[in-house]
């Protein structure tokens, strides 16, 4: 180790000593503990690990921690608000039993909340299509595609949690 960092993780920002070799999903569940975000293929094929950079979905097991200083982080942690209560996207997941074993359903959130915010969630065939980034093995993808289409009606598009994607640098898929 021996570089320090200052990423806003969950809108909280953290000085910590990162080794510039370790990717974002490691210093998330290793140094900080938060274990929502999950270590999937650890290859950037099944989305489990998909976190908000900036309000813009990326795959935390492909991209350096070093490259989140001084950036914007959302996990899944932070997704619900400070009281607790669940983003929509969440409760949607849940009331549509969206989700089997629960191992992609972080990624699966946080994928979902940022194809909203997108403007990506217009038509069952559009979720399928922006979400096709995100692998569930327990095949439970006509009720992620009911949640996402559900929680759109709620939020719609242009917000991801309060955080406004105009303000964030525009809205963008990397997943």
């Amino acid at each position: 180790m021996g570089i320090h960092e200052v990423p806003r993780i969950n809108g909280v920002d953290y000085v910590i000593e990162v080794d510039p070799r370790a990717t974002l999903v490691d210093m998330l569940r290793e140094q900080l503990g938060l274990t929502g975000t999950k270590k999937g293929c650890d290859r950037g094929e099944c989305g489990a690990c998909t976190v908000l950079l900036d309000g813009r979905r990326v795959l935390a097991c492909m991209m350096l921690a070093l490259a989140a200083s001084g950036r914007e982080v959302t996990t899944i942690e932070g997704l619900s608000s400070n009281d607790g209560e669940l983003h929509p996207v969440q409760r949607e997941f849940l009331e549509n039993d969206a989700f089997q074993c629960g191992f992609c359903t972080p990624g699966q959130v946080m994928s979902a909340t940022a194809c909203i915010a997108e403007g990506h969630a217009g038509s069952d065939d559009e979720i399928r299509e922006w979400m096709s980034g995100n692998i569930c093995r327990c095949a439970a993808y006509p009720q992620i595609v009911a949640a996402v289409a559900k929680a759109n009606g709620q939020i719609g598009a242009g917000t991801i949690a309060g955080l406004d994607l105009s303000v964030a640098g525009g809205a963008g898929s990397t997943s």
